[in-house]
């Protein structure tokens, strides 16, 4: 969406592209789960009094369309993709087959998750966590627009603190907004990592995949010893 207020903009998917391209040079397979919410929420006002699971399969064709564009860009870009689609939609993408998709990673092509998990009800959250277990992935990049998980809405709290690693069940006991609940519980259930950062800092990416300390945050089963919190001023 970038800096409009809906749609899509050309300029950050090729942005978002050129990173994903940079991490694929190291040998990465990488998956790519994609929302569709910069066109449509299915659980906001844009929804109305909509029935909820015709609204969840509106947002599903969001992610397609979504999809389609993150393709363009990175084919562009001379990175061969696949977009997998939860929903049949032969014409644009390739219906989802967890074999297929392995493949697909290991033939060197970066797979692209659309359709959330072909379900009402279920957010990309859980679309991520879901294709994650089933491709066996070592880890989930949360993309978000803030730099990890604080205390508080970092917005609204000057006082908030972000943690640099925190686990599972604290997340779901103070209810913090990073992941939908169902999500967490299945990482905490088959012990998969997740790192929750702001891609809106050009590099991130990069920086979250070769480990560099004090970007994002740490979801897992226990923190570290010396794990701490860093304070922040939110603005």
């Amino acid at each position: 969406m970038g800096a409009q207020n809906y749609g899509v903009d050309v300029g950050v998917a090729h942005a978002i592209a050129e990173e994903i391209k940079a991490i694929h040079a190291l040998g990465v397979e990488i998956a790519v789960v994609v929302g569709g919410g910069n066109i449509f929420r299915g659980v906001s006002e844009s929804a109305g009094n909509m029935d909820r699971s015709s609204a969840d399969y509106i947002g599903m064709l969001a992610t397609v369309m979504n999809a389609v564009v993150l393709q363009d860009a990175l084919e562009k870009t001379g990175v061969h993709t696949r977009v997998l689609s939860a929903i049949n939609i032969p014409q644009v993408a390739e219906p989802f087959i967890r074999r297929r998709a392995i493949r697909h990673l290991e033939k060197g092509r970066v797979v692209i998750f659309a359709a959330g998990t072909g379900n009402p009800y279920f957010t990309t959250d859980s679309a991520a966590a879901l294709r994650a277990l089933e491709i066996r992935a070592d880890v989930i990049l949360k993309a978000t627009k803030v730099d990890g998980i604080y205390t508080a809405d970092p917005v609204k709290d000057s006082a908030a603190t972000r943690y640099d690693c925190i686990t599972y069940r604290e997340v779901l006991e103070q209810q913090l907004k990073v992941m939908d609940a169902s999500a967490i519980s299945l990482c905490m259930d088959n012990g998969l990592p997740i790192i929750v950062f702001n891609m809106r800092t050009s590099g991130n990416i990069m920086r979250v995949v070769m480990g560099q300390e004090g970007v994002g945050t740490r979801v897992c089963n226990e923190r570290p010893v010396n794990s701490k919190s860093s304070m922040v001023n939110g603005e």
